[in-house]
């Protein structure tokens, strides 16, 4: 047997030492935080496919300025067979099955499909959603607990603090981008008038496929639901702050939406001769014009003059940020204001509530400046209105916020806030769901024309 040479042996060891041996202690190495919060979140991470039915029929009389027969089009002209998927992502909230999203994730869906990360796959149902807050909640049932995560905090987040997300860009399964945030307090302002307040800014971009997953710091902790309402971004996302979410999330889970409340205040925006008015250093905040009389606002001793300067330590930008912020907080929120009065700075606290029933017609006449009364099949005849439903402007306010922009009487609201007003019940409803009445939309019939009008008190 022939022994092998010294070179054999000397390439022998340069092979097997050449071989890369990886160690316990450089694999734990390897495991950076970033990686260890991936493992423990990425169970709780869904993809979210919807099905929509489209329908292509248009009312004709909407290019006239007219939506009052968009109902009708849709009663009688049918949907047509074609379907459109989208996707999404969302987060589990607990281990019964709630899921965290966004609400243009599944608006307009007829069906709701979920996929986890181990493949399995559920039919979800709408439990809530939120068109204000851009928030929704759905629900899977499953025989075993779920993963989860549990909300963190998003009030002490530092600004190129490194953040990562989860979720199914362009339909690619569970990716995992990651960055740094960029800015916080931003306020996007998506269409004409939809402003969304306080949004985390990430050096990421969000589209639509892992728009509804979840913003994690680095230690796998939730600090906000990422969006992609905003579509000019480029190379960069917005994520809506958890602690903006939380109040959101446990109304949607509790009642199925929002209960917006109620402070009984009316601002306007401070311009630059204003705030030279009220020595203020810089031009910022919304001064207070209007106080109603029994409401959480008068009753914390707001007073006409006031000028709101932050809201819970966020400085208040102008109305529309005053607008925005407001538009989280809900029935039974106590809400910290800092305002100016007489050159000094103080803090007054308002509890939120909802309008009360018994407030309504005073509310009607002293905010909007109207009286109003039910609709009926005689006055519809008279007036060749076409329709009972709605109510009937009696009396307009002169110099009021309604007779500023030429309601008159006679004229019909069918709806407040793109909530349909067919009866003094939903009237009353619609009053009692006003959260901040200094613009307020509503839909005005005259004779057989609908037009929109905003009021400003």
């Amino acid at each position: 047997m022939r022994v092998p040479s010294k070179w054999f042996w000397f390439f022998a060891a340069f092979v097997l030492l050449g071989q890369p041996f990886v160690s316990a202690e450089e694999s734990y190495n390897r495991r950076t935080p970033l990686v260890r919060a991936v493992e423990k979140v990425s169970p709780a991470v869904v993809n979210i496919y919807t099905t929509e039915i489209s329908r292509p029929a248009r009312n004709p009389f909407r290019s006239f300025g007219n939506n009052l027969f968009d109902q009708f089009f849709k009663d009688f002209i049918p949907p047509t067979a074609n379907q459109r998927r989208s996707l999404g992502s969302g987060v589990l909230i607990n281990d019964e099955g709630f899921i965290l999203t966004n609400e243009h994730v599944i608006a307009k869906a007829s069906k709701i499909h979920v996929i986890l990360s181990d493949k399995q796959e559920f039919d979800a149902s709408v439990i809530g959603a939120d068109i204000k807050s851009d928030l929704a909640i759905i629900k899977i049932n499953s025989d075993k607990p779920l993963p989860y995560v549990e909300m963190g905090r998003s009030d002490d987040l530092m600004i190129g603090e490194q953040v990562l997300t989860i979720g199914n860009p362009f339909g690619l399964q569970h990716t995992v981008t990651t960055g740094i945030i960029s800015a916080l307090n931003r306020n996007i302002r998506a269409g004409k008038n939809m402003v969304y307040s306080d949004f985390i800014q990430v050096d990421a971009s969000i589209n639509p496929g892992n728009s509804g997953g979840p913003l994690l710091n680095i230690n796998g902790s939730l600090i906000g639901i990422n969006t992609a309402i905003y579509q000019k971004a480029e190379g960069i996302g917005f994520a809506i702050p958890i602690d903006h979410a939380r109040r959101i999330v446990d109304e949607l889970i509790r009642y199925g939406k929002v209960r917006r409340g109620w402070l009984g205040v009316s601002v306007q925006e401070l311009d630059a001769q204003l705030s030279r008015h009220f020595k203020l250093d810089r031009q910022k905040g919304v001064l207070v014009v209007g106080v109603a009389d029994n409401s959480p606002a008068g009753k914390a001793g707001l007073k006409r003059g006031d000028i709101i300067i932050a809201i819970d330590d966020h400085d208040v930008k102008n109305k529309s940020d005053f607008r925005g912020r407001m538009a989280s907080y809900t029935v039974s929120s106590s809400i910290r204001f800092s305002i100016q009065r007489d050159g000094r700075v103080m803090e007054r606290r308002v509890r939120v509530t909802a309008i009360p029933k018994s407030y309504v017609k005073e509310f009607t006449r002293n905010w909007l400046g109207l009286l109003v009364q039910e609709n009926s099949e005689r006055f519809a005849r008279s007036n060749r209105l076409g329709t009972s439903k709605g109510m009937v402007i009696t009396e307009v306010v002169p110099n009021s916020a309604a007779g500023r922009i030429g309601i008159k009487p006679g004229d019909v609201i069918r709806q407040m806030n793109q909530k349909p007003v067919n009866n003094e019940e939903d009237y009353n409803k619609a009053v009692a769901e006003i959260n901040n009445p200094d613009r307020i939309l509503l839909l005005v019939q005259r004779g057989r024309q609908g037009y929109y009008v905003t009021l400003e008190p």
